[in-house]
């Protein structure tokens, strides 16, 4: 009976424990801290080795220019200028645009005090006139010597006269040929310096395309060569080089006869002149334009792109693509320009190189 009591205590306390066990455990997972979750990574991909781009050869017309600025011109232009200085301007007879005659007069200088002394010369020399007839008049009782110094004096008088007109002359500005004021620098009343610009005078129905050159442009022009011209707000044109400058310009840069002073005159012998049949008549002197002077033309070249041609030493070669690899052909190189490179020889149209 004892024994019965206590094995079935037992089993009841056996379940108790169990429980309490059971309770302790999950109540010390609840006082735990909870797990961080797993971070996924991204999947990392080796980097891949960028391919060479592959250019297939062709052909194409190739043209090497060279390429200035310059103005509008007129082939026969003139500048004008006084001789005299230090005088003012008396009468301004023009305008700018203004169509002139030859001969015409285009302003005066202020030489009043210059024509009061040649009328009161004038007046003496008629004394010395009277005078020098008396001398003719006995040049036989005179000393040879005596009547040579009447003589000279009396050309002396004569001449200054001449050189008085020949200056009072100088005062008046007149146009070589007939044509249109193009440039006007002064106004009435001005100050003038001896040969400063007054104005320029130009036939402008003998208006051309013109540039001034360089002397390393120089030496890669010649006549007859074709040219590209736009002109601004008028059009392109083609055309070719009618005449080359007698002398260079000696700066290498370029300024197409736009810029300088007055420091030189310019004429039509210091530029390279355009010859175009079809230029518009409504083109102005002095209007800016862009030349194009094609120095050398390939009909149908056989060409790559620089990019890929490469050069070892003296050895000039491309990578021919093939169907089983790459291959390293040495090539002969001809005409070049900035986006393409002539072949003479190592490659047909068609095949395929690879760029840098």
């Amino acid at each position: 009976m004892f024994m019965k009591w206590w094995t079935g205590d037992l089993f009841k306390r056996s379940i108790v424990v169990a429980m309490s066990v059971s309770l302790v455990f999950a109540g010390g997972c609840s006082l735990l801290p909870k797990e961080q979750e797993e971070e996924v990574l991204p999947e990392i991909n080796p980097p891949q080795i960028s391919k060479k781009p592959e250019y297939e050869v062709t052909t194409a017309n190739l043209e090497t220019k060279v390429p200035v600025i310059g103005k509008v011109i007129s082939l026969e232009e003139e500048t004008l200028f006084f001789t005299l200085d230090g005088k003012n301007l008396k009468e301004l007879y023009v305008k700018a645009g203004q169509t002139v005659k030859a001969g015409q007069v285009i302003g005066e200088l202020d030489v009043d005090t210059l024509v009061k002394s040649l009328r009161s010369e004038r007046l003496s020399f008629k004394k010395e006139e009277i005078a020098m007839k008396d001398t003719l008049r006995q040049r036989d009782e005179m000393d040879p010597i005596e009547f040579e110094e009447r003589s000279i004096a009396f050309e002396e008088r004569r001449q200054k006269l001449v050189d008085m007109e020949e200056e009072i002359a100088k005062a008046s500005l007149t146009a070589p040929f007939s044509g249109t004021i193009v440039t006007l620098n002064v106004q009435k009343g001005d100050l003038i310096k001896a040969y400063a610009p007054i104005a320029i005078v130009a036939d402008t129905s003998k208006m051309v395309p013109a540039a001034k050159l360089s002397k390393s442009e120089l030496e890669k022009v010649a006549v007859g060569m074709e040219v590209v011209a736009n002109i601004s707000n008028v059009g392109t044109f083609k055309g070719k080089v009618k005449q080359l400058p007698i002398k260079a310009e000696d700066q290498n840069n370029n300024n197409g006869g736009m810029g300088g002073g007055d420091s030189k005159l310019e004429r039509p012998e210091d530029f390279m002149i355009v010859e175009i049949k079809d230029l518009p008549s409504t083109v102005n002197r002095g209007a800016p334009l862009s030349l194009n002077i094609i120095t050398k033309r390939t009909e149908n070249a056989i060409v790559i792109p620089p990019s890929a041609l490469r050069s070892i030493g003296s050895r000039t070669y491309v990578q021919v693509v093939e169907a089983d690899g790459k291959r390293e052909v040495d090539v002969e190189v001809g005409q070049q320009t900035p986006t393409q490179i002539e072949i003479l020889q190592g490659l047909k149209p068609g095949q395929k190189v690879v760029g840098r």
